[in-house]
């Protein structure tokens, strides 16, 4: 440690002092420090550590930072259930996150697809402070203004869209997990008036499916990593092939009160849905009565370029039931279950309910962030910057073709498959500047805010051919993996 803060402050003796830039004029940077340190007199260890570096945006703050004293006093009273890396993040503006060292790193994660306006918007900065001094919270017990004009904005909004056709009603929740239970227990009480034997409960989700870590979303989601440490899982559910038509009649029989699928699956690997599997889908569930859910909690408010991206299917192919969250909030918890007629008159007073759900000060600040990402020329941008990523894409996959196998996705939820771990990549990447996360096996995630620049993706992915370079073509220059946080 002692050596470590010694070369520290023998580097900036000798350096001149860093701006918060990335690229070909880092590297320039570093060029005139290492050239300076390989002539000092200095051990070769320190050496060695000045020069790493040197050669990067952002470091990984060492053992001795401000920001390992703040963590180490944090972690004894947190409940060990995320591997963080080592920067703390403290500020936030657009598509650019700050640290408490102060390095500045642009940001193609918008903290799991929601930030899609970016971080520390304005406007929304300045709703959320009127909006505090005015009305947080009453409960659902009593009426307030925001909580059916934001239920109303949604139904309109989706109707106008394309998407959804038989959209009525929407249940504001918190997140998206509690969006889906509410679906999951939406599709039980229809099963149950349906057939009021009780035989129609099971429920059908789909393979690489991520819909929530509560019971029953959980339940949903088969993946053993998750449903193991606290199986049994609820009963009834049963799973199938992400996109396979032909199993379709044997997955979803009489028995059968719900389906809920992803239109893209965001964790399991950008997966995207053909619309001739959505469509034998959704035909399946009308032959034996049961209600279908599409989970846009990650693709939808504008990320496919389309506010839903079921929205170019035809209305026949349409859901039953739509839940969303995440960028509803643009970072504000909140979620929302849409409903058809056929769900809603099925559901009474009684049958759920939030204590939190709906308050005033989420439910306006939903309001303005779906006003805004229901904007055609922001999902116009979204098309346009797709094809820039798709670029750079194509470009690294000549680059690498060994690791590179392909790119999926629509908009701005993309994967880059790679033949090995991008868990390195993802270090590379942190230390040069640039935040990006995985999902699936092997892959790699980009959800940025939908507000980002075309230049700001050049500029990123730049950063990402560097990153890639150092891993696959030197790979001594990554020390190691620290820190990558669990999908979602």
């Amino acid at each position: 440690m002692a050596l470590r803060l010694s070369s520290k402050r023998l580097y900036a003796a000798i350096a001149s002092p860093r701006t918060a830039v990335v690229s070909s004029q880092c590297r320039c940077y570093a060029s005139s420090a290492s050239a300076a340190v390989a002539s000092s007199n200095l051990p070769g260890a320190v050496k060695e550590s000045i020069t790493r570096e040197s050669s990067l945006h952002s470091p990984d703050p060492s053992e001795s930072s401000q920001t390992a004293r703040l963590v180490n006093d944090q972690l004894p009273f947190m409940v060990p259930t995320y591997v963080r890396p080592p920067p703390m993040f403290q500020k936030g503006e657009g598509c650019y996150l700050w640290d408490v060292e102060n390095r500045k790193y642009l940001d193609f994660t918008a903290g799991i697809a929601v930030n899609a306006l970016g971080h520390c918007d304005p406007e929304m900065a300045k709703l959320l402070g009127h909006q505090a001094q005015t009305l947080v919270h009453t409960s659902n017990l009593y009426h307030n203004p925001w909580t059916g004009t934001l239920s109303k904005l949604l139904v309109e909004k989706t109707l106008a869209s394309g998407g959804m056709q038989t959209a009525s009603k929407a249940f504001i929740c918190n997140s998206g997990s509690e969006a889906n239970e509410a679906a999951i227990k939406f599709a039980r009480k229809v099963g149950k008036v349906v057939d009021p034997s009780g035989a129609k409960y099971e429920f059908v989700s789909f393979y690489n499916s991520f819909h929530g870590r509560t019971m029953g979303s959980l339940s949903a989601t088969p993946n053993p990593k998750y449903q193991k440490p606290f199986s049994p899982m609820v009963p009834g559910f049963k799973y199938g092939t992400y996109n396979h038509i032909e199993g379709l009649k044997d997955l979803v029989t009489d028995k059968t009160c719900g389906v809920i699928v992803e239109p893209i699956q965001g964790e399991g690997g950008v997966n995207v849905a053909t619309p001739e599997f959505l469509s034998a889908l959704r035909q399946r569930c009308n032959e034996v009565g049961a209600v279908l859910i599409y989970d846009e909690i990650q693709c939808g408010l504008s990320r496919t370029g389309r506010l839903w991206a079921h929205g170019a299917l035809p209305a026949e192919s349409h859901p039953d039931i739509l839940t969303t969250a995440k960028a509803l909030g643009n970072g504000f918890p909140i979620g929302a279950t849409i409903v058809n007629e056929a769900v809603a008159t099925k559901i009474v007073t009684g049958d759920h309910g939030t204590t939190f759900g709906g308050n005033p000060l989420g439910s306006r600040v939903a309001h303005y962030v779906l006003t805004r990402l229901s904007d055609p020329e922001l999902q116009k941008s979204v098309l346009e910057k797709e094809k820039v990523f798709r670029k750079h894409f194509e470009a690294l996959q000549k680059r690498f073709p060994d690791v590179v196998t392909e790119f999926r996705g629509n908009g701005l939820i993309l994967g880059l498959q790679l033949t090995q771990d991008p868990t390195p990549v993802v270090t590379a990447a942190r230390e040069r500047g640039l935040l990006v996360i995985t999902c699936g096996t092997n892959t790699l995630r980009f959800v940025p805010p939908l507000i980002i620049s075309e230049a700001e993706i050049e500029a990123g992915m730049e950063i990402l051919g560097d990153s890639m370079s150092a891993v696959f073509h030197q790979p001594v220059e990554v020390e190691g993996t620290k820190g990558q946080q669990e999908t979602q």
